[in-house]
C-alpha cells in the first residue's frame, strides 16, 4: 500500500537539495542489481555527480525530476522525464532512471511514479514516450501493465553491474 507515499515534482533547487538522498538510492538499486549504467561497486562521489547533473538539467529545464517519499521525507523511488531533445522531436520524451530503494519495492511505488509521469509528460506537451529496461525483469511487466507498447530487444546492449552482459528490451508509449 502506498497511503503514506506522495510523488512529486521537484524544481532545480530542491533537485539539488535532494542529491545526498538520491544518491542513496541509487548506491541501493546499483548493489542490488539494477542495470542503471553504473557498475558496482558505485562511488558515492560518482552518485552525487550523477545527481547534481540532473539538478542542473532541471535547472536548466531539459528535464523533470519526480521522486516518490514516505511520509517522513524520506526518498523511496525516482523517476525522470527528459525534455530537451532534437527540433525534430518536440513531442517526444525520454523515460530515464525510474527507481525504487530495495526496501520499498513491491508497494505498488513504481506504478505510482509511472502514473506521475505520464500526468508530468502530457502537462509538458509530449504525445510519445520511450524506455528501455533489462529483458525479462520485473520493470519490464511493470510497464506492459502500464500500457507500454514492447518494440523489440537487443542483445548485450549493456552490462549489469558485476559485469555480464544483459539485452534491453525497448518501449513505447502514446498518451
Amino acid at each position: 500500500m502506498t497511503d503514506d507515499i506522495i510523488v512529486r515534482r521537484v524544481g532545480a533547487n530542491e533537485a539539488a537539495a535532494c542529491v545526498d538522498a538520491l544518491a542513496d538510492l541509487l548506491i541501493d538499486c546499483v548493489e542490488g542489481g539494477a542495470s542503471v549504467s553504473f557498475m558496482w561497486p558505485l562511488p558515492r562521489e560518482k552518485a552525487q555527480a550523477f545527481w547534481r547533473g540532473v539538478a542542473d538539467g532541471v535547472a536548466r529545464g531539459e528535464r523533470v525530476l519526480l521522486i516518490a517519499e514516505q511520509a517522513d521525507g524520506r526518498i523511496v523511488g525516482t523517476v525522470q522525464l527528459v525534455t530537451s531533445l532534437p527540433d525534430n522531436q518536440p513531442h517526444r520524451g525520454d523515460v530515464a532512471k525510474m527507481l525504487v530503494h530495495r526496501g520499498a519495492r513491491r508497494r505498488g511505488i513504481a506504478q505510482r511514479l509511472m502514473t506521475a509521469l505520464d500526468a508530468t509528460a502530457r502537462d509538458e506537451g509530449k504525445t510519445v514516450l520511450v524506455l528501455d529496461t533489462v529483458t525479462g525483469g520485473a520493470a519490464e511487466r511493470l510497464y506492459q501493465r502500464a500500457g507500454w507498447q514492447r518494440v523489440g530487444d537487443v542483445p548485450k546492449y549493456a552490462l549489469m553491474p558485476n559485469g555480464g552482459f544483459c539485452s534491453t528490451t525497448f518501449f513505447y508509449k502514446h498518451l
